[in-house]
């Protein structure tokens, strides 16, 4: 309890100064959102009382905890440009991008630990030492390019999918499932590969440690001793690199969306960037922030859980 309360304790401080630099972040770039939101007709006048309406002209560490305090209780303003409330209008994004995670995600799982399994079992095998030729191509690889890449071949001249035709998941759920397959694809790729050399490299290390030849002097199988003992430890400092690599999934999930046209918060955020609209930009980047550090936090529980000896 006392490693899990310093945990708690650590990741809500985190969440408080990444908050702040959030807010700090959207008041000392270049642009004036009021003076944006008035266009050609923004006079001295209009601009002030603009200001008042939107509560821009008080101090800032008012506006600094009047809008962390609101937003951790669901209230996360109103949009600049739109008029509406930035809850209502993540509200059909989020779904998107966290699905669009999930799946990656998933594949990652899926494709590196047999793989990296079979890669460290084979290891002086020629199709192994292929697997890591290919795997050092790939881990080399931006998500987003691989993405192009897959638009071109298997949109543009296969045609197994329509680029920007997307799918909404209120509209049919196998659509917009099978859509997200491709971009999936691309955002999983390159961490497998990584997951696949961290996860051979591991089961390799461990491989040459006492107690694997202690467990093979008892009479275990090659196999045995694999599962049973060797893939338990190797599989610590991966499931850290995959806790790691699903947080970077969220923000890399951004980037892939405006190469296949997904409408989830990549193309939000932008949009309101370009456009000073920054109640729904801050509120979008902190939303990513508290789920990247909360999935920090959940790996090192689960670090604790696999070996209960570490204590910090």
């Amino acid at each position: 309890m006392k490693y899990i309360g310093k945990k708690l304790a650590t990741m809500l401080i985190t969440v408080l100064i990444v908050t702040m630099l959030v807010f700090l972040a959207f008041r000392v770039i270049p642009g004036d959102p009021v003076s944006n939101m008035l266009g050609t007709s923004a006079t001295e006048e209009k601009v002030a009382n603009l200001r008042e309406q939107l509560g821009l002209n008080r101090p800032l560490p008012v506006r600094y905890i009047e809008w962390v305090r609101d937003f951790f209780f669901g209230d996360m303003g109103k949009s600049y440009t739109y008029g509406m409330s930035v809850k209502s209008m993540l509200a059909s994004k989020i779904p998107i991008t966290i699905t669009l995670t999930v799946m990656s995600f998933i594949l990652v799982v899926l494709i590196s630990i047999p793989l990296g399994i079979y890669c460290a079992k084979h290891e002086d095998k020629w199709y192994s030492k292929a697997i890591d030729v290919i795997n050092q191509i790939t881990m080399s690889v931006p998500s987003f390019f691989v993405g192009m890449i897959i638009t071109y071949i298997f949109g543009l001249v296969l045609r197994w999918f329509r680029p920007g035709a997307f799918v909404n998941y209120k509209t049919s759920v196998v659509g917009f499932l099978g859509y997200l397959i491709f971009p999936a694809i691309s955002i999983a790729l390159p961490k497998a590969a990584m997951t696949v050399k961290l996860l051979k490299s591991s089961v390799l290390k461990e491989g040459k440690l006492d107690y694997v030849r202690t467990a093979y002097s008892r009479g275990n199988s090659t196999d045995q001793v694999l599962y049973k003992h060797v893939f338990k430890n190797a599989l610590i400092p991966v499931i850290t690199f995959l806790g790691v690599t699903l947080a970077d999934m969220v923000a890399g999930s951004i980037i892939v969306e405006q190469v296949f046209s997904i409408p989830g918060l990549g193309r939000l955020l932008i949009t309101s960037i370009s456009t000073r609209d920054y109640p729904v930009a801050q509120a979008i980047i902190a939303i990513i922030a508290c789920i990247v550090i909360f999935i920090n936090f959940m790996v090192d529980i689960l670090y604790k859980v696999i070996d209960p000896r570490i204590s910090k």
